[in-house]
């Protein structure tokens, strides 16, 4: 038990070492992502925690199965490298036990990934993706912000504002646009007014009613210009795009899909459930994998064993692929991938064991040949 306590704290701490730097990277990408479409006035920059937030399962789902895999290879290892576990295996505990003490913390990790991908990672996204198309569906004047150009109509015309009020009321507001009836299509129309305000109609139509400004149409570097003085001045603005009404499959509930015969709600369950036996397959990868030469280190076997490990989740995701497109069933494809890499790790594990047998043989038979040439010489 003492030793079962050392290896399953050891192996946990490595694990939420590698999944700490993972998630980081991970959520630093998609954080950067989003502050970008905000920087440019798609997203309301007070949304943008509340996303990754909601997003935050997710990652976590398909990092653990990664971060216990490496914990493993890097724990192990480094028992190997300072010969912590020849001491080990020398006071009696055999690989079979080695692969039960691997096993348990192994599950403990399927159970909370098993969580995440049936139950709290889909409701996080379905939330994370309802913020999103709200983002959508507003107005093109919602992100405007003070002091900041902002694009009108598909980027057509753009405007400006020195302030902007929490009732949305605006002052000295600048518009710039190339005028659609000119000819040439190089004139541009500019509008300064002393203030402005965004306004619907009960049609739906929107509307930016400017105040109190002039406006000059004409050729840029040419003297045909016409300036015209208004009290209110309104500028039509584009609808903003509807997103796309449909249920992706990530965001529907477990229950829903069970419900559902389609290939690719089918699919989805089955990979939902694929996600905890992963852990469970590269668990039993990692264990033979781990077992290092000190004069090696404990990273010699990091990138073959992390390209095997990609080459996993490609043919799963293949498979799923291929069960939504009706070309295999859903069990078959993606329990079969499972089924091959179980017996990947079983080769392995053999083929460690039968390399350990012909070592130690070797060792044997030099020193039945030793202690012979010394019978031979004391002779």
């Amino acid at each position: 038990m003492l030793i079962f306590r050392y290896l399953a704290r050891d192996l946990l701490s490595t694990t939420l070492g590698v999944c700490a730097v993972l998630l980081l990277v991970i959520v630093s990408g998609r954080f950067v992502k989003y502050l970008a479409q905000a920087a440019a006035g798609e997203l309301d920059a007070g949304i943008l925690l509340a996303i990754i937030g909601y997003r935050l399962p997710g990652f976590i789902e398909l990092i653990l199965p990664l971060a216990f895999f490496l914990g493993i290879l890097l724990s192990y290892g480094r028992l190997y490298v300072q010969s912590e576990m020849t001491v080990m295996v020398a006071c009696g505990m055999s690989p079979k036990r080695l692969i039960v003490y691997t096993m348990i913390p192994g599950v403990i990790i399927a159970m909370v990934v098993g969580w995440l991908s049936v139950d709290v990672s889909p409701t996080g996204l379905r939330k994370a993706e309802a913020l999103l198309n709200a983002q959508k569906e507003r107005g093109e004047l919602d992100g405007l912000m003070a002091r900041h150009f902002h694009p009108l109509s598909g980027g057509r015309s753009v405007t400006y504002t020195e302030e902007v009020t929490k009732d949305g009321e605006m002052t000295d507001v600048f518009l710039a646009e190339n005028n659609p009836d000119a000819e040439d299509g190089r004139q541009l129309v500019l509008v300064i007014a002393e203030s402005g305000h965004h306004r619907r109609t009960e049609q739906g139509a929107s509307f930016l009613v400017l105040r109190e400004g002039f406006r000059i149409q004409g050729n840029p570097g040419q003297a045909d210009y016409q300036i015209t003085r208004f009290e209110e001045y309104g500028q039509r603005l584009g609808k903003p795009p509807q997103p796309r009404r449909r249920d992706k499959v990530d965001t529907m509930y477990t229950v829903e899909l069970l419900d559902s015969d389609q290939p690719a709600h089918k699919a989805a369950v089955q990979w939902r459930l694929s996600v905890p036996i992963l852990v469970l397959v590269v668990s039993l990868i990692a264990i033979p994998l781990s077992k290092t030469d000190p004069r090696q280190g404990r990273f010699a076997r990091i990138v073959p064993a992390v390209l095997l490990y990609v080459v996993y989740l490609v043919m799963l995701n293949g498979a799923r692929g291929m069960a939504e497109d009706g070309k295999v069933s859903a069990i078959v494809g993606l329990w079969s991938v499972h089924l091959l890499f179980v017996a990947i790790a079983a080769v392995i594990y053999f083929c460690r064991e039968l390399g350990d047998q012909i070592k130690g043989l070797i060792v044997r038979v030099r020193q039945m040949k030793k202690e012979a040439g010394h019978e031979e010489t004391a002779s």
